[in-house]
C-alpha cells in the first residue's frame, strides 16, 4: 500500500502542504480548528512521518547503538534496562549488539553502526580488546561515544564507571575485619581494566593490613565462570588447607567456590569466608547467601545514556563537547558467606 503523504492530507482538507506540516508540528500560527482537522485526517488516513525525510532535515536518525560483551550477563541486562528506559523517554530506537568478547566482531559492529548513521554509541569493551583503532574511528567520525564498565583509559571519550580498585579494596577489607588472615583472589582476565583494578585493590588491602602478598593464592579466570570458581576452589584447598578467605572477581565465580566447599563439607563462613562482585540474583538465593559488592548496572545504563545525550546536543549546534567521566558509588552487601 502506498505511503500517505502530507500532500494527501492537504488535498483532502483543501489546504496547503505547509499548513498541514505546521499543524502537525504544533506551530502557533495555525488555528486550533485547522490543527484539529489535520490531526483527525492524519489519523483517519494512518499517516506516519517519512523517517528518511525527517532524518535528512534534522540530521538525526533517532537511533542509538549499544555494544556489550554479553546480553545474558545479569549485570549487562540491568545496564540495558536503564539505557532502553531513558531512550524511550526521548523517542530513540536502540540497536543492541553483542560482541561475544571478540575484538574482531566488535570492529565489524562499529562499522555497521557508523554505516547506519546512529546518533551515538554506547560500549562496554570486549575482554580481549587491546586495540583502540575502531574507537578512534568513532571519534574521528564525530559520532558521540560513551564507554561504560569495561573501558580503555587511553581513548579520549566520555565514560561511566565504578571505582573498581576502591570497591575491591573495601571487599577485601571486609574479609580482614571479619577475621580473615589468608585471603585468595580469583581474579579476572589479565587485560580488562576492571580486572586489573580489582586485583590492585586486593593487593592494596593486604598491604595496608600488613598481610604479605602470596602470588600462589591468585588464580586467573579466562571466562569468569561458575566452573572456574569450582575448580580454583578445589586447587586452592588442595594446596592451602588453612585458607580462610576468598575474594572473587564476579559473583558467578564466587558461587562456584561455594558449591565446591559445600560439597566437601567445609563450613562457610566459619572455616572460610567468600565475597563476590556485582550482586547477581544468584548470590542472594544460594546457601549460604553471598556477600558481594553491589555494582549499580541499572543506574550505570541511565547515566551513560544521559551523558551521551549531553554530548549529542552540542554536536547538533556545532559546539565542542569536553568528555566527562562519571564514577558511580558501590556498597558492600553483607550476607551469610562472610562473618559480621
Amino acid at each position: 500500500m502506498r505511503q500517505i503523504t502530507l500532500k494527501d492530507i492537504a488535498s483532502k482538507l483543501n489546504i496547503s502542504v505547509t499548513a498541514v506540516s505546521k499543524a502537525l508540528k504544533g506551530y502557533s500560527d495555525v488555528s486550533k480548528s485547522t490543527r484539529d482537522s489535520v490531526i483527525a485526517m492524519a489519523e483517519e488516513l494512518h499517516y506516519t512521518p517519512n523517517s528518511v525525510a525527517v532524518n535528512l532535515r534534522t540530521q538525526q536518525t533517532k537511533t542509538i547503538g549499544i555494544i556489550i560483551p554479553s546480553i545474558v550477563h545479569q549485570f549487562f541486562s540491568k545496564v540495558l534496562s536503564g539505557i532502553i528506559e531513558e531512550a524511550e523517554k526521548k523517542g530513540y530506537l536502540v540497536f543492541t549488539l553483542q560482541s561475544n568478547e571478540s575484538i574482531a566482531l566488535e570492529k565489524k559492529q562499529i562499522d555497521l553502526l557508523l554505516n547506519k548513521r546512529v546518533d551515538g554509541i554506547l560500549m562496554s569493551l570486549a575482554t580481549e580488546n587491546n586495540d583502540i583503532s575502531h574507537l578512534q574511528k568513532v571519534i574521528d567520525n564525530k559520532t558521540p561515544l560513551v564507554l561504560f564498565d569495561k573501558i580503555s583509559k587511553i581513548i579520549n571519550c566520555s565514560k561511566v564507571v565504578i571505582d573498581d580498585r576502591e570497591s575491591a579494596y573495601n571487599a577485601v577489607t571486609h574479609l580482614i575485619k571479619s577475621g580473615c588472615k589468608k585471603i585468595s583472589h580469583f581474579r579476572g582476565p589479565l587485560n580488562p581494566q576492571n580486572s586489573i583494578d580489582r586485583y590492585l585493590g586486593y593487593r592494596k588491602a593486604l598491604e595496608d593490613n600488613q598481610i604479605k602478598y602470596d602470588p600462589s593464592l591468585v588464580y586467573t579466570c579466562e571466562a569468569v565462570t561458575f566452573e572456574e570458581g569450582y575448580e580454583f576452589a578445589k586447587k586452592l584447598y588442595g594446596q592451602h588447607k588453612d585458607i580462610d578467605g576468598i575474594f572473587a572477581v564476579a559473583d558467578l565465580v564466587a558461587v562456584g567456590a561455594i558449591a565446591y566447599f559445600n560439597e566437601i563439607g567445609v563450613k562457610i563462613p566459619n572455616q572460610i569466608s567468600i565475597i563476590g562482585f556485582s550482586n547477581w540474583f544468584i548470590g542472594s538465593v544460594i546457601s549460604p547467601s553471598l556477600s558481594t559488592v553491589d555494582q549499580p548496572g541499572y543506574k550505570m545504563g541511565k547515566k551513560a545514556l544521559k551523558l551521551l545525550f549531553k554530548e549529542m546536543n552540542p554536536k547538533k549546534k556545532g559546539e565542542e563537547f569536553i568528555p566527562k567521566t562519571i564514577v558511580l558509588p558501590t556498597e558492600i552487601i553483607k550476607r551469610n558467606s562472610t562473618l559480621n
